[in-house]
């Protein structure tokens, strides 16, 4: 018999008790990439001060209350207004912080252009915060009022008089009945401010940590904007041809670019929409790649002498390095997280002024011009060859999916959606890995020491490579042009390596590999991360394990200080059942999901760390050596 369904049994959820009730759809997830969502709301806020041409300075301030991350994020700019809203009855900054769909940024007026713009973001992070306090100066005075998962806890209170200056402090404390975690992810932060000062020349941000005995204050400034963006992400890699710098106002569109070619197989391009990151491109990426492609193929018809080889559109983007900033009225983002612009008039315009600004730089540098196309050519060249290899290998099967390879341990489910395959470093951890599984669901894939470096590398390389041939073929997936999602073979793929600097190093490869060949998969959120623990500790017959240094002080706490304590360094220190119960049981096991952030830094500290520039690898290293906490001798 059917269940009754009624009236009574719908719910209406408003304001912040649905923001409450799904977090999800306002901040993506509940997990770090959430946690520190809420956080880049407040900013983006702050940065629209910064474009609107008010806020100079901006700092934000990290501290902890009890267990939990503490946020707090001032500018200089205007100040929220405080005046009241009449048809609210209530003051502005009340009404901006409490409900839904408010905010400066609907007529643009008050902002021409910005980041937020669906008036939630505020109302989101004081509903997802335990406490919010937020403190305005505006007309010679302070005001401060507080509020507690969105519920004012305080009036707007005058609490000075006679100050000098403007803007705007919110300090906020996210709420643990919402979130998994507890802590802001460092290196993912410092990315996005080191973003945010290459795209705002002028501004100053500065980011206190306070999180740790050693407080630390990080400054980000820039003087020349995109060019020196350009130099931070091409890194040591050697030119190819000089920066072309494009900018141009068109159609109430700014657009802002900057294209260099070097020394890589790769593309390497970064996409902002009023400041902040399009991870996964848009209507922007699309327009300048046709113009790219377009203008580079108009010269070559008319400058070149014929070759005996066409030309293609993934030719012009081989060793390209890019970054493309557009300004623009009410940007149509994916979701509230903003990683991909939906604006079909934008693409007209990033392909008019990047056409227009190639095509007329290519007759004034008939020299680099020449340059580019050679680089053209060569990637031209060496797809063919590429293309030949990938043939000869299928004529000998080794991209047949239906020749599995033999070191596979392969799993009896057959459902991509239930099947999980972990990527284990070393024949040791296989070994354990394997008897440790879970046979109807789980696969064990070994790797033979490090993968090869495909930053560095040619596609015919990659191809007549062992371990990558043994991977795409373990996968179902292809690769390249043959690349194709629905042939994969399994949904959930864990990279598990030893929790030492080989280790490291072998995580980074195999995720800058997913990330340039295979890059839907991470796109897709198939990519994992798997979380061994770094120590047992034992007390008597009680065995506990911990997965950082803050957990093994509070089981030693439990313990009294009195209990042994072990440190893994490989995965095959630990026998099958240990390795089952901490690290393969889906039950108890921890998993980080990699996104696309992950892997573009991935792929950048990569470079750092790789490269040949020796003087940034220094200043990286001395920068971050405090952070160290194990060094393998």
């Amino acid at each position: 018999m059917a269940e009754e369904y009624t009236a009574k049994d719908i719910m209406v959820l408003t304001g912040v008790q649905g923001v409450r009730k799904r977090p999800a759809m306002y901040i993506g997830s509940t997990g770090s990439a959430g946690f520190l969502h809420l956080l880049y709301e407040v900013l983006d806020n702050a940065i629209d001060e910064s474009l609107a041409g008010y806020a100079k300075n901006i700092t934000i301030k990290l501290s902890k209350d009890e267990d939990i991350d503490v946020a707090e994020v001032s500018d200089d700019g205007r100040g929220i207004p405080v005046d009241i809203i009449p048809k609210a009855g209530k003051p502005a900054l009340e009404v901006i912080m409490t409900s839904l769909h408010s905010g400066a940024k609907f007529e643009n007026k008050a902002y021409k252009v910005s980041g937020g713009l669906h008036g939630v973001g505020l109302t989101v992070v004081n509903s997802l915060s335990e406490y919010t306090e937020v403190r305005v100066k505006r007309n010679g005075k302070l005001y401060m009022q507080k509020f507690s998962r969105g519920v004012p806890l305080t009036s707007l209170t005058e609490i000075e008089s006679n100050i000098s200056g403007s803007g705007t402090t919110i300090k906020f404390k996210p709420d643990k009945e919402i979130f998994l975690v507890k802590s802001f992810e460092t290196i993912q932060l410092t990315e996005r401010l080191q973003d945010l000062a290459f795209l705002n020349p002028g501004l100053h941000i500065t980011l206190i940590d306070e999180r740790d005995e050693s407080p630390k204050e990080i400054k980000y400034y820039s003087e020349k904007g995109l060019e020196d963006f350009l130099s931070y992400i091409k890194g040591d890699k050697e030119n190819i041809s000089k920066p072309v710098y494009i900018t141009k106002d068109v159609d109430n569109f700014h657009v802002e670019i900057i294209i260099q070619y070097v020394k890589s197989y790769s593309e390497e391009l970064l996409s902002f929409v009023n400041k902040i990151k399009t991870s996964e491109g848009g209507m922007h990426v699309a327009g300048f790649h046709a113009a790219l492609t377009r203008a580079i193929l108009s010269y070559n018809q008319k400058n070149m002498k014929k070759r005996d080889i066409v030309l293609e559109g993934e030719d012009t983007r081989e060793g390209l390095t890019a970054i493309i900033s557009v300004l623009m009225q009410n940007p149509e983002f994916e979701g509230q997280t903003k990683e991909k612009l939906g604006n079909v008039s934008v693409k007209s315009a990033v392909d008019n002024v990047t056409y227009a600004g190639l095509s007329k730089y290519f007759e004034e540098n008939p020299n680099e011009a020449i340059k580019i196309l050679d680089k053209v050519y060569n990637a031209a060249e060496a797809r063919e060859s590429a293309r030949r290899a990938r043939e000869l290998a299928r004529k000998k099967g080794m991209f047949d999916a239906d020749i599995l390879p033999g070191k596979l341990a392969d799993c009896t489910e057959k459902d991509p959606e239930k099947s999980e395959l972990f990527i284990v470093e070393g024949e040791s951890a296989a070994g354990s890995s394997k008897q440790a599984r879970d046979r109807f669901i789980q696969a064990i894939l070994p790797l033979r020491g490090k993968i090869l470096n495909v930053e560095k590398a040619t596609d015919e390389k990659i191809f007549s490579n062992t371990e990558l041939h043994t991977m795409v073929t373990a996968l179902g997936t292809g690769i390249k042009e043959t690349f194709s999602v629905d042939g994969i073979r399994y949904k959930k793929i864990i990279i598990l390596t030893d929790a030492d600097v080989d280790g490291s190093h072998i995580k980074t490869l195999l995720l800058t590999f997913f990330y340039r060949y295979m890059r839907p998969l991470v796109e897709r959120g198939y990519i994992y991360i798997g979380q061994p623990p770094l120590y047992k500790i034992s007390h008597g017959k009680e065995v506990k394990y911990a997965y950082s240094d803050s957990e093994l002080n509070e089981v030693l706490k439990q313990f009294d200080g009195k209990a042994n304590v072990q440190r893994y360094k490989g995965l095959g220190e630990m026998n099958p059942e240990q390795l089952w119960e901490t690290t393969m049981n889906p039950k108890c096991r921890i998993l980080k999901q990699i996104t696309i952030g992950d892997a573009e830094l991935a792929n950048i500290m990569f470079t750092v760390l790789m490269g040949l520039d020796v003087e940034k690898r220094r200043h990286f290293l001395e920068e971050h050596s405090s952070e160290v906490k194990f060094l393998d001798i």
